[in-house]
């Protein structure tokens, strides 16, 4: 139990334009995680424990290489994240949407031991300057059903813990519905998405895992902290999806956005929210409904309010498709 484990570097989808890039990740001792299909329930509880226990790697400096050999470097905080926003000198080609791919790697550290030989790939979206629009959806409840409408959230937990990715099944049509999105109008050109959770990082690889092992779009997962009772960092006093969602709607100026999510908790005040603050961007926010008689009229009494974005709270993905389709987004 004292063997000093190997580092690794988590990087985490990025996403930028030609001449920005954002991108963040962890540096942790290694664990050996594996989210594979065929886990049982011991060894789900097992991984997911040891994502939560993790042990990061403060202070220390890791270096982000584009693919053509432009190099910046970054530390990582408290708890072991790194952030790159950098703008470059040179302007990458974006004339079509693309995944562009850097390598990572812990910089000046001749004496640790490394796994992959201290080399970690990594990607950031580029949007195509000519996308119809992007989609930015949540998860919890919206895509996986999660719970988080239940008592205490207990469903959240038995979900969560006790259950494989490859376990967990998503809601009804939203893989097609997402796909028809991406899609658009345009089959030359793809729009993109982005998904923002107030899951926790800890569970990226599990919710990354989910998402590929169904064909959902690639794209973005944009997470957030772990905060435990004890933890002493101030809170941040924007919420989590809003900043999010903003930075995103801040950094793409010309792309409008479709907003999904769910009743179950603020989705809906934060959409509405930001489609005031965006009245011209925001071309249509999709709710889930979670089936909560009293979340479902708070929300019913939000939408009828709201008249600066076309609102929905829908039932299935069928519903949400053919509204999508009336607005001319899909075909």
């Amino acid at each position: 139990m004292f063997r000093k484990k190997p580092l690794r570097i988590n990087s985490y989808l990025g996403y930028g334009t030609a001449v920005r890039l954002r991108a963040i990740g962890r540096a942790l001792e290694d664990e050996g995680i594996d989210f594979n299909g065929n886990t049982g329930t011991l060894r789900t509880l097992w991984n997911i424990y040891k994502q939560f226990e993790s042990d990061e790697i403060p202070n220390i400096k890791i270096e982000l290489t584009l693919a053509d050999g432009t190099s910046f470097i970054a530390t990582t905080d408290a708890e072991g994240y790194y952030h790159f926003d950098q703008k470059f000198k040179k302007a990458l080609s974006s004339h079509s949407i693309q995944w562009y791919p850097y390598t990572l790697s812990f910089y000046n550290t001749q004496k640790k031991k490394i796994i992959q030989s201290n080399t970690f790939r990594g990607e950031m979206l580029i949007p195509s300057v000519d996308a119809s629009y992007g989609i930015i959806s949540d998860i919890d409840d919206t895509i996986l059903h999660t719970g988080v409408a239940s008592l205490f959230k207990w469903r959240v937990i038995a979900n969560t813990f006790f259950k494989n990715f490859d376990k967990r099944l998503p809601l009804e049509g939203t893989v097609d519905f997402y796909k028809k999105l991406e899609i658009g109008k345009n089959p030359s050109v793809t729009n993109p998405i982005f998904y923002v959770s107030n899951s926790p990082w800890n569970l990226y690889d599990y919710l990354s895992a989910f998402l590929k092992k169904h064909n959902f779009p690639k794209g973005p997962i944009l997470l957030r902290d772990f905060r435990t009772p004890f933890d002493k960092t101030p809170k941040p006093k924007t919420p989590h999806k809003y900043s999010e969602i903003t930075n995103i709607l801040d950094l793409y100026p010309k792309l409008n956005f479709i907003l999904i999510g769910d009743s179950g908790e603020k989705d809906a005040d934060i959409y509405i929210d930001i489609s005031r603050n965006y009245p011209e961007r925001i071309l249509a926010i999709y709710l889930r409904n979670v089936k909560h008689k009293r979340k479902e009229k708070r929300i019913l009494s939000l939408i009828n309010k709201h008249s600066t974005t076309p609102s929905f709270l829908v039932n299935t993905s069928k519903e949400a498709e053919t509204h999508a389709r009336k607005l001319g987004f899909i075909n």
